[in-house]
């Protein structure tokens, strides 16, 4: 059996507007799974519960920014969130590990890049910028516009979400990229 959690409040501009939502979602949220997948983990079988995964989906977003084209995110890269929304996601990671550690749940965590592809939400950076540049209307830039941002096809990632679910090693981390 393996939860994967991919539930979130993901739009960082919504989240700097108004970061209950992202708190509540994403880290109590987080932590419901967890206790429910505890519940669960705990009326398994000896075999059943080393054969067992909650598999975390969350963001390279919680290592902060890209400084040049030449740099990319490790699985030791320190955490440096730089929003309310990395925040919370850092801090559901933090819990995952938590309750591994403390509870002995078998856990896995993934940190992917921005996707992109079919039925991506309108105001992803993607969609708006392919919607407004057809509708004559300005095209958002944000912040200096020096950014550096990672895509990652939607379907390259489901390939490796399967993968690391099916293939990965508990209480580890793996960064998913099109780097």
């Amino acid at each position: 059996d393996c939860v994967m959690h991919l539930a979130a409040e993901s739009h960082v501009d919504r989240s700097i507007d108004g970061p209950a939502a992202f708190i509540e979602t994403n880290i109590v949220g987080t932590y419901t799974l967890l206790e429910a997948a505890r519940a669960y983990w705990n009326t398994l079988t000896e075999d059943k519960k080393s054969a067992f995964r909650f598999h975390h989906i969350s963001t390279d977003e919680v290592y902060g920014d890209l400084h040049s084209t030449d740099d990319f995110f490790t699985e030791t890269t320190p955490y440096a969130p730089s929003s309310p929304y990395s925040a919370s996601k850092a801090s559901s990671d933090h819990l995952v590990r938590a309750w591994l550690r403390t509870y002995g749940l078998p856990t896995l965590i993934t940190n992917c890049s921005n996707n992109y592809g079919p039925y991506h939400f309108p105001e992803k950076l993607i969609p708006l910028m392919i919607l407004n540049a057809l509708a004559g209307k300005p095209l958002p830039v944000y912040g200096n516009g020096q950014q550096i941002r990672d895509w990652l096809y939607v379907e390259d990632h489901a390939r490796a979400l399967y993968c690391v679910a099916t293939t990965g090693k508990v209480g580890e981390t793996y960064n998913i990229g099109g780097h």
